[in-house]
């Protein structure tokens, strides 16, 4: 048998207990930042109208555990019932120390079973042995089976009068609505920063400690809302730090940066200097620290910045020091507020990506360069006002010979939006090129005008003319389109006589003129639309069928849905109707002989 390790006889070592169990709220005036809940539970006991059932759930470390204490105390006080437990009698102390025989704490994670409900269930019945009510506080309830909550609804809903339940979780989606409407719920909110400082400054003068107040601001925001883990983290820096408690204590133990640092890597990454913002986020890399802090210390930062842009210098609940808030302010006037966002986007996403890499670095690198390069932006609903507006000057990137789809690209040229007297963006300024009021369809012309005609069209309609590239000039204010081989689908939509009209009528409005436009195949005309009437039924799409007198007639489907649907054939098999035809023909002598 291994030979156990000598216990520790220092008797400071053996008695120590942990700062977030010794500084835990014994009273409802105890608790920080759930006044509403603790103003409820005392009304219920003050009115005596204790429910049989409560349901406490909020994040981790807000105090769900210890507001169910102070409840079991109030009601088993030897005072009480009472809202002001007295924490010196027989039942206080065992509560407070959780060894009370009448008020069982269950976790809810290592007794998820529905054996240990039924056990629950059998000594429900068993009355308290010296209190005035058995008390159950089970804590993560959500971790139990559903086979478990199912055999725990009869007993929760009509428990004996002797018995209160606690239930206390972070995860109430979890829970059964059979269960959510039997019980009472209390939402605990996240502790404001302000409030986690002002205990944790409570604390180390308890401790007869010393400690920066923007040490302890730090830590309250690590917490996150979550008062244990902020008195965890003091706790961890009061065995690492001396007598006084400093900022660079802290940020040598969780591994941060400094403000001071992160302001520098964030101005660098605004003046889009790529080559000294990687130079520093290696420095900070080879001084050991830890790349998913900074990232999240970057995500705060570019937050102060939207917040300061959008609201002002005087925004509350700021992640920076006041000694970097006029810098930061300034910071904020040289990007536009969408610029910020977009920003912020990209450390949010870098960071999502972070937790499943191995290649963090290489990450944070590459976000950082893509907010150096990232410049004012337009929105697209902005875009698409000034595209509609004629607004856009459209330019080919080259001159595009007729049926070449494979060299089609547009350019499209926009300044960049000006800047306000506060460095903000103001609506888009684009570069126009509308034709005057009378301009006639020349070679110097054609491009732009054509632009402006595709970039009124919908989506799909653009597609499709796009295909056929830029239009020719074939006779004087008339427009040839001519689509390549391989096309055909797209050529028939664009033959449709309403679009073709609505492009000549966009035409007449751009040029003062009124112009036409014939759409073709390449290697011919036969498909031609000579204007915005009737468009002819292109040839390959006639489908006849020989009568017995040699006349040309439609198949009667086709014929009918013409009539009836208002259809106009695109395509048609030479054979269709045929088979149908023939097969009508043999059963009429059949037919005949029956009648």
């Amino acid at each position: 048998m291994a030979k156990k390790k000598a216990a520790p006889t220092n008797e400071a070592q053996e008695g120590y207990t942990v700062l977030a169990r010794r500084y835990r709220p014994q009273g409802f005036s105890d608790l920080v930042g759930q006044e509403p809940v603790a103003q409820g539970l005392i009304n219920a006991l003050q009115s005596g109208r204790v429910a049989h059932a409560y349901l406490f759930t909020g994040a981790r470390g807000v105090g769900k555990t210890s507001t169910a204490r102070i409840l079991a105390k109030a009601l088993n006080c030897e005072k009480g019932p009472t809202a002001t437990p007295c924490n010196v009698c027989e039942n206080c102390k065992a509560i407070t120390s959780g060894d009370d025989v009448d008020v069982l704490e269950i976790d809810g994670a290592s007794n998820t079973g529905v054996d240990d409900v039924r056990e629950l269930r059998g000594n429900v019945q068993y009355r308290p042995s010296r209190s005035r009510y058995k008390i159950y506080i089970i804590d993560e309830v959500h971790m139990l089976s559903k086979s478990a909550f199912n055999a725990l609804l009869k007993t929760l809903e009509e428990p004996p009068p002797h018995v209160k339940f606690i239930f206390a979780t972070t995860e109430v989606e979890k829970i059964p609505i059979t269960i959510l409407s039997r019980c009472q719920r209390f939402d605990f909110a996240g502790i404001g920063t302000p409030r986690i400082v002002e205990r944790l400054r409570d604390i180390v003068a308890s401790e007869k400690m010393q400690a920066d107040d923007e040490a302890l601001e730090i830590l309250a925001r690590r917490a996150g809302g979550s008062m244990r883990d902020a008195q965890s983290l003091l706790d961890q820096l009061l065995a690492f730090g001396g007598e006084r408690l400093t900022v660079e204590h802290v940020h040598r133990l969780l591994g941060t940066a400094s403000d001071d640092r992160v302001a520098e890597l964030a101005g660098a990454a605004l003046q889009g200097d790529a080559k000294l913002t990687l130079e520093l986020l290696g420095k900070a890399a080879d001084d050991g620290m830890q790349l998913g802090e900074l990232l999240d210390q970057l995500i705060g930062y570019w937050r102060d910045l939207m917040v300061v842009n959008a609201a002002g210098p005087e925004a509350p609940s700021l992640s920076v020091g006041s000694k970097h808030r006029p810098a930061l302010a300034e910071q904020a006037k040289r990007r536009s507020l969408d610029a910020l966002m977009a920003g912020l986007d990209v450390l949010a996403s870098t960071r999502a990506r972070l937790r499943n890499s191995n290649h963090g670095r290489i990450l944070l690198e590459m976000a950082l360069v893509r907010l150096g390069r990232l410049e004012d932006l337009v929105s697209l609903s902005q875009l698409a006002q000034a595209v509609a507006k004629g607004q856009v000057t459209v330019t080919p990137a080259a001159p595009i010979p007729l049926g070449d789809a494979s060299k089609k690209k547009l350019v499209m040229d926009a300044e960049r939006p000006a800047r306000s007297s506060n460095g903000s963006a103001v609506a888009p300024t684009v570069s126009t090129a509308t034709p005057s009021a009378t301009t006639d369809l020349t070679e110097q012309s054609l491009h732009t005008i054509w632009s402006q005609v595709l970039a009124q069209q919908g989506g799909f309609s653009r597609i499709d003319l796009e295909k056929a590239g830029f239009p020719a000039i074939s006779a004087p204010n008339t427009l040839v389109l001519r689509f390549p081989a391989g096309y055909n689908a797209q050529r028939d939509r664009c033959q449709d006589p309403e679009k073709v009209g609505r492009i000549e009528q966009l035409l007449q409005e751009l040029t003062g003129q009124k112009c036409r436009l014939r759409i073709e195949s390449e290697g011919g005309s036969a498909n031609a639309v000579p204007s915005a009437g009737i468009a002819e039924e292109p040839e390959n799409s006639r489908s006849r069928l020989s009568s017995s007198q040699g006349e040309a007639v439609e198949p009667p489907l086709v014929k009918w849905a013409k009539d009836l649907l208002g259809a106009k054939p695109i395509k048609a098999d030479p054979d269709f109707g045929a088979v149908a035809s023939a097969s009508a023909e043999r059963a009429a002598p059949a037919e005949a002989e029956e009648q």
